[in-house]
């Protein structure tokens, strides 16, 4: 369909502007080449005249011509030159000497020749000639007195066999110039279409959810561009795909688990398999694997409500250590079990500007993450520092660490490494994603550090207060 519309649209298009430019320069062409040559002829004709008038007007002396055979003999080599007719008429128009005895001219045009000096046409004469003529005519002065005129006649037929040639050649020309240029439109179109024909065919093939095939670059022009802006498209929507279909395998997943618990307690508990003094115990599971999957979902909508973007953000300045100690303080029971020891609790206020709730979020993820991983008798450690504009806030667990080939990946959503699959099952891995999304919003970063075996450290910046 691109081909059989857009090829024929640039072919049309360029094919009339070569054959509306071709036209016109012929027209203009055989215009001025028209006007040049009668210009040409008319110029022939009246030096001609005025030589042969000057020679009447030697010959002439007491009201006649001295010697009619030289002035005969005269217009004659001088007609032959010029391949024309020459005659002398008299003031009333009659002729008086020439080698063919023509008609009267008729007064009017006598006396425009004595008026004007020059007597210019392209006609018959006023019926003196019975094809069209080239005519020019001058008066004969002798002893200051005009005693008639000489006129000077070329066939136009001549001049029109001479242009319907130059209309032949010119269109012999123009047909071999016009084919050539017809092939060199046809290729340089087809080449034009050739990359847009593949763009369209990658397009189908991404319908189909085929999101491998790419547009070759050919150069760097407009077109070259839009190959390369083409290609980049394609890997963002092979990109976004993907991370599509492991987003739906992994809520899948992640959903079907804690339900099938669900389900199977629950049937035990109704059909009688589960004996009556173990359904308190079961109906906690139950009721735990409901707050897991309530804590799932209400992650998925946080992280799809970020991602579109509609998170709003309601900064006020606070103090972010009291943020820490308040989201300590709520595993403490955790803390204690584990006998952790905690460090950096004591600091002062840490003011900032950002969304409290959502830092709120933040600060809880890491230190869940912190109090998950941390080893038995082992130490969370906090500090601070500023550079005036961003606060750093870290937080360092003591205990497994993170293997270096595991960081990039940490932040992606539903990544759990395989630590985390082993001591605790009850994360969707979706909290770093959140976190390192909100701080983000925040123009703050969060980056990880860790040595295997020996701890793992989380640092993440957020807008310090403005200063008063």
């Amino acid at each position: 369909m691109l081909k059989n519309s857009l090829f024929k649209r640039y072919f049309a298009i360029c094919s009339i502007c070569v054959i509306s430019s071709v036209v016109v320069l012929g027209v203009v062409l055989l215009a001025f080449a028209s006007q040049f040559l009668e210009r040409e002829k008319y110029d022939m004709l009246a030096r001609n005249a005025r030589q042969a008038a000057a020679i009447t007007a030697d010959s002439y002396s007491g009201g006649s011509i001295v010697n009619p055979r030289i002035i005969t003999l005269a217009y004659g080599v001088l007609a032959s030159a010029i391949d024309a007719e020459i005659f002398l008429t008299k003031v009333n128009g009659e002729t008086a000497f020439g080698v063919h005895m023509r008609g009267p001219v008729p007064e009017s045009i006598m006396r425009r020749v004595i008026e004007n000096g020059i007597y210019e046409e392209t006609g018959l004469l006023g019926g003196v000639f019975t094809e069209p003529q080239y005519i020019v005519a001058v008066p004969v002065a002798a002893d200051n007195v005009i005693v008639g005129a000489v006129f000077t006649a070329a066939s136009a037929s001549d001049m029109n066999e001479f242009m319907r040639s130059m209309l032949e050649m010119f269109f012999i020309s123009a047909i071999v110039i016009l084919i050539i240029a017809f092939i060199l439109i046809y290729f340089i179109t087809a080449s034009l279409i050739k990359p847009l024909n593949e763009m369209l065919s990658a397009t189908q093939s991404f319908s189909q959810g085929d999101f491998s095939v790419r547009v070759p670059i050919a150069g760097y022009d407009e077109i070259g561009k839009l190959a390369m802006a083409f290609n980049n498209m394609a890997g963002a929507l092979a990109t976004t795909e993907n991370s599509r279909r492991s987003f739906v395998t992994n809520v899948s997943h992640e959903l079907k688990t804690p339900m099938t618990t669900i389900g199977g307690f629950v049937d035990g508990i109704l059909d009688g398999t589960v004996p009556e003094e173990k359904r308190i115990q079961y109906l906690k599971i139950v009721s735990a694997e409901v707050k897991r999957l309530s804590r799932l979902v209400r992650s998925m909508l946080d992280s799809a409500r970020i991602e579109a973007g509609e998170l709003k953000l309601n900064p006020v300045i606070f103090d972010l250590s009291e943020i820490v100690r308040q989201s300590v303080f709520t595993f403490e029971q955790v803390v204690t079990d584990k006998r952790v020891e905690i460090e950096g609790l004591e600091e002062d206020k840490i003011m900032v500007f950002a969304d409290r709730d959502l830092i709120h979020q933040v600060v809880y993820n890491l230190v869940e993450n912190a109090v998950k991983f941390v080893n038995d008798g082992g130490k969370l450690l906090f500090w601070y520092h500023s550079d005036g504009k961003m606060v750093y806030m870290a937080l360092r667990n003591t205990g497994q660490g993170i293997e270096r080939q595991e960081m990039p990946q940490l932040f992606e959503r539903f990544y759990k490494s395989d630590k985390s699959r082993s001591l605790n099952k009850q994360g969707a891995g979706l909290g770093l994603h959140i976190t390192r999304t909100i701080l983000n919003y925040h123009k703050g970063e969060i980056f990880v550090r860790s040595v295997p075996g020996e701890y793992a450290e989380f640092e993440c910046s957020i807008p310090a207060a403005p200063k008063n």
